[in-house]
């Protein structure tokens, strides 16, 4: 990947984070001639991640909400370990405007957007409205509601099946389908509720449901210069309960024109939110009629950014920390070529046998694929204990080829090789999908693997029971 120069006021970097995307951080100032810092929990004291940044700073018991999650423990560390600038990776804190306000007024460079770009994309309504000014095709819905009744109304005129939806978060949390009127009281309560309880806001909104969607997004890049990039698409389809299981750039169903439609609507959305840094147009596209209509907007950088990496050959994080120095992107929207198929897949310490319960605990045994067009994002080694406080990622498996069919079968070779032993992982599972034929004739909506793939496991294990 092409790396890039950081502005020279940009010296030392605090992350705000762990695990791979830590030692993903690390890594690209390493290559930038950035120090890092890096703020732990307890549990992660002795963290690969611990042993390779220039400097640690504890930042107090393995809670994420008494470590990770404390706004004030972080700008502390930061200031008093002498960052000009905080990177806060996904997930945690890292669409969180509190934070990147916090980091702003305490003198540190927050490496993303903005707090007031982060507020507008991260309230769906109102980035559904910068999306209209702007032109994105939406999904026909609502604006704030009040209670059930409303939404009932509203349901009611633009026709069921709707969405109920969280104006604020995202990850599926707070979010029901509804297919009849009789359900919308109870979905309404439950998801006000979920909302409350994750994010602190139970307001709500109902769009229109497409129930053969597949779920694609763009990736952007913005500077203060007034430059906005977008490095193709990624279809991340293959999901369980709204979480992503495997991504690949580009999409396997997009024609050229509407790939260039959608490339063209997320860069006119970006400037029209004032929006600088890397971030994540989020499209949902109907597998019926091939319409796409704007989603949200993630404000940060993506589990899935690898697959992007690939096949355009660009650093992301290295960009990010070039923009957020304020420099300007390293390359135009002409510089791009995307080359190639590219395949991710997020392995988790889960055991999908179990309805994907965690699997926590000591790797007896950890040997990663390797060779030409396999790249391994991870934090785990032999003799490594995964801390039950986190999220179950454990590394990411990326694959790149000429193709997608050879991508795939690059893929399902790595997984193969892949050895791990000591805790169960979604490994299998990988395996599984990428084998499956609608898989490979890149059939697959975001309800598939509930729907299709799982329902066919359940059958072939009562078969074999019963046959």
């Amino acid at each position: 990947m092409a790396a890039a120069t950081a502005k020279r006021d940009i010296r030392r970097v605090f992350i705000a984070n762990r695990g791979e995307i830590a030692l993903r951080i690390i890594r690209a100032c390493k290559r930038l001639g950035v120090e890092t810092v890096l703020g732990v929990s307890e549990a992660d004291q002795d963290s690969m991640g611990a042993r390779l940044a220039d400097d640690v700073v504890l930042l107090g018991p393995p809670a994420a909400t008494q470590s990770y999650l404390v706004i004030d423990k972080l700008v502390e560390a930061a200031l008093a370990s002498q960052c000009d600038a905080v990177h806060p990776g996904y997930g945690f804190l890292s669409e969180r405007s509190e934070f990147a306000r916090a980091c702003e007024d305490a003198g540190i460079k927050f490496v993303g957007p903005s707090p007031q770009a982060i507020d507008d994309m991260g309230d769906k309504i109102t980035a559904s409205e910068i999306a209209g000014k702007a032109g994105v095709p939406r999904v026909p819905g609502s604006g704030a509601l009040s209670d059930a009744k409303e939404a009932r109304a509203f349901a009611a005129d633009i026709g069921y099946p709707v969405l109920v939806k969280a104006t604020a978060g995202g990850g599926g949390r707070g979010m029901r389908v509804v297919m009849t009127d009789a359900e919308m009281a109870t979905a309404f309560k439950e998801a006000a509720n979920e909302a409350q309880t994750a994010f602190g806001n139970g307001t709500l909104f109902v769009e229109k449901y497409i129930q053969h969607a597949r779920h694609v997004e763009i990736q952007v890049a913005c500077d203060e210069h007034g430059n906005a990039v977008h490095l193709g698409e990624r279809d991340c389809s293959t999901q369980r309960r709204h979480q992503k299981l495997i991504e690949e750039a580009p999409s396997p169903k997009l024609t050229e024109k509407v790939r260039a439609e959608m490339g063209a609507c997320a860069v006119k959305l970006s400037l029209n939110a004032d929006y600088v840094g890397m971030g994540t147009v989020e499209f949902v596209v109907d597998n019926d009629t091939g319409d796409y209509y704007f989603l949200e907007m993630n404000t940060r950088i993506q589990v899935e950014h690898p697959v992007t990496e690939m096949i355009c050959g660009y650093d992301l994080v290295a960009q990010q920390i070039r923009v957020a120095g304020g420099l300007p992107l390293s390359f135009t929207q002409e510089d791009v070529t995307l080359t190639g198929h590219a395949i991710e897949c997020r392995i988790n310490a889960e055991d999908a046998a179990r309805g994907f319960a965690p699997s926590p605990g000591t790797l007896t045994g950890w040997n990663a694929p390797e060779g030409k067009g396999i790249r391994m994002d991870s934090h785990c080694h032999a003799g490594y204990t995964i801390p039950p406080y986190y999220d179950s990622l454990i590394g990411k498996l990326i694959v790149h080829a000429e193709d997608r069919t050879a991508a795939i079968a690059l893929m399902r070779k790595a997984l193969a090789d892949f050895e791990v032993e000591g805790i169960k992982t979604t490994i299998p599972f990988h395996a599984q999908v990428l084998a499956h034929e609608d898989f490979a004739r890149g059939e697959v909506t975001t309800k598939w693997v509930e729907d299709v793939f799982l329902a066919d496991e359940a059958s072939t294990e009562k078969e074999q029971a019963y046959g």
